[in-house]
Parts: C-alpha cells; sequence; structure tokens
C-alpha cells in the first residue's frame, strides 16, 4: 500500500494517515455570503506568501413576541489566496459594497498582543461577486 498523504486539520492540529484508498470519505466544507464589506481590502504577507483579507457583515432579523424587531450582525473575516482574485478584491471591491463570497471555513489559533492564544475563523475565499448597488 501507499501513502495517499496526511491531512492537517487547523483546529487543534490533528493529522490522520490513510493507507487505504478505499477509506478515504467524502466531505463538504462549503460556506456561501451575502452581505457588506465592513472595510476596504488590506494585503497581507509578504512579496512570496501574498493575501488580501476583508470583512463582510451579514444579519439576521428576530420578531419578539412583543412584536419589536431585532437584527442581529455577524462578521465574517474573509482571506484571499488565489492571485487572479486577489487583484481583483484589492482594485474593485470597496467598503460598504454588497458581494457574494464563496469558500470554505477554517480554524486556527493566533496570540494576542498580550501573549495569549485565541481561536480564529476565517472563510478561504474560492470566489468573490462584486455587486453594484
Amino acid at each position: 500500500m501507499f501513502q495517499i498523504g496526511k491531512l492537517l486539520a487547523r483546529s487543534g492540529m490533528h493529522r490522520a494517515y490513510c493507507t487505504d484508498p478505499t477509506r478515504i470519505e467524502k466531505t463538504v466544507n462549503t460556506v456561501t455570503l451575502l452581505g457588506r464589506v465592513g472595510a476596504d481590502p488590506q494585503r497581507r504577507g509578504n512579496d512570496e506568501h501574498p493575501v488580501v483579507m476583508f470583512s463582510v457583515a451579514t444579519h439576521s432579523n428576530y420578531k419578539y413576541d412583543s412584536g419589536d424587531w431585532m437584527q442581529k450582525t455577524d462578521w465574517h473575516r474573509v482571506v484571499v489566496f488565489k492571485p487572479g482574485l486577489r487583484d481583483a478584491v484589492m482594485s474593485y471591491l470597496k467598503k460598504g459594497q454588497r458581494t457574494m463570497v464563496t469558500g470554505k471555513i477554517t480554524y486556527g489559533e493566533i496570540t494576542d498582543q498580550e501573549g495569549k492564544q485565541r481561536g480564529t475563523t476565517s472563510i478561504i475565499a474560492d470566489d468573490v461577486i462584486f455587486l453594484q448597488s
């Protein structure tokens, strides 16, 4: 048997080795967001490994028994690695613009300024659609 490879999940850094290709399961990790851009996209990383990041706000509306409405806003961190998509996002996506993002959700950890470990959640963009109002 040959080794298919090792899978690395960011949450908990779990490793799984598979030596039997008939035992590999199909999984799905798909996210679609439709919302507004929170701030102009920012270029991060370095020349060798550039990345573009921006935030998207989505909301849910709730109606209480009293008849009052409440709106809850969720903020999503979107990360773009694909070179052509990175450039398009930097050129055309602006704060306040409506956008639709498809991609996959990923989890990780960062060390904050106080040296404490914090969990993070990001959407790795496969496609970003620019909507005009």
